[in-house]
């Protein structure tokens, strides 16, 4: 059995500045780290790997910095990874993310089962897991709570709906996308770090893939775009009231009053 983790380089910090121009996140200088939500897919992985005895791979997409969340993965317990990197790639929104994901797996190799994280931290949309199984043409399964078999070619999982929680069987190939109270990640081996070996990581680019139709990654395939994004503004006045409580109180009121809140 094989399985694959989509994982993601996002910023380390919320203090990142936006493109006034294509909307998209400045994201050179700005210190990464591995999407949180994506240490619970990898360890999904390692713990059905230990148990039915599967092969772990990674897979992301990014600048080539994002080489050091997949030499994470591999210092967790993967095999190996792969980088998708082209600036053709560059600004893609969840579908063109989709696209572009679905492109490298199919050129990375046949898997038994894809496992992504329920979100990542800078996009929140939790939509790129699913349409990737829609573009691979495999079944999907959202908001599994936990991994419950793996019996011949099915995947048994638990899965939250929005009012119920659902057991229900899966047929492989397919994607599931885990939520962040599954399990709880391991670390990094230090060990594996100091092994770590060059072939661990392997990069793939546009020129690399079966559809080399520019019109269909990047901003130029993405199917939404950004109109405007800015930060939100940082309203620091204050008003210190001094005096008794019955002081205090009655200002306090007589400010609500005045903008009208009652």
């Amino acid at each position: 059995m094989k399985i694959l983790v989509c994982v993601k380089q996002v910023p380390g910090s919320n203090n990142v500045e936006v493109d006034p121009v294509t909307g998209v996140l400045k994201r050179n200088g700005i210190a990464s780290k591995m999407n949180p939500y994506d240490l619970y897919g990898i360890e999904t992985a390692l713990s059905l790997a230990e148990e039915y005895g599967a092969e772990v791979e990674s897979i992301t997409m990014g600048p080539p910095q994002a080489k050091t969340v997949i030499e994470e993965t591999v210092c967790m317990g993967a095999k190996k990874g792969t980088v998708l990197s082209d600036r053709k790639f560059a600004g893609a929104d969840v579908l063109a993310t989709a696209y572009t994901l679905s492109q490298g797996i199919k050129k990375t190799g046949e898997f038994d089962i894809i496992i992504c994280g329920k979100q990542t931290t800078d996009g929140d949309t939790a939509q790129v897991g699913a349409e990737v199984a829609e573009y691979l043409g495999i079944p999907n399964v959202s908001n599994v709570m936990s991994v419950d078999a793996v019996r011949g070619r099915r995947v048994f999982v638990t899965a939250s709906l929005d009012e119920q929680i659902v057991k229900m069987s899966v047929k492989m190939p397919c994607l599931i996308s885990v939520e962040n109270d599954i399990n709880s990640p391991r670390l990094p081996s230090y060990k594996r770090k100091q092994t770590l070996s060059e072939d661990a990581v392997s990069f793939l680019s546009f020129d690399d893939f079966d559809d080399k139709n520019p019109d269909h990654y990047g901003l130029n395939g993405s199917a939404t775009q950004v109109e405007r994004i800015f930060p939100p503004e940082k309203n620091t006045d204050k008003t210190v009231i001094d005096g008794t409580a019955e002081k205090q109180t009655q200002a306090l009121f007589d400010v609500i009053v005045s903008k009208k809140l009652v």
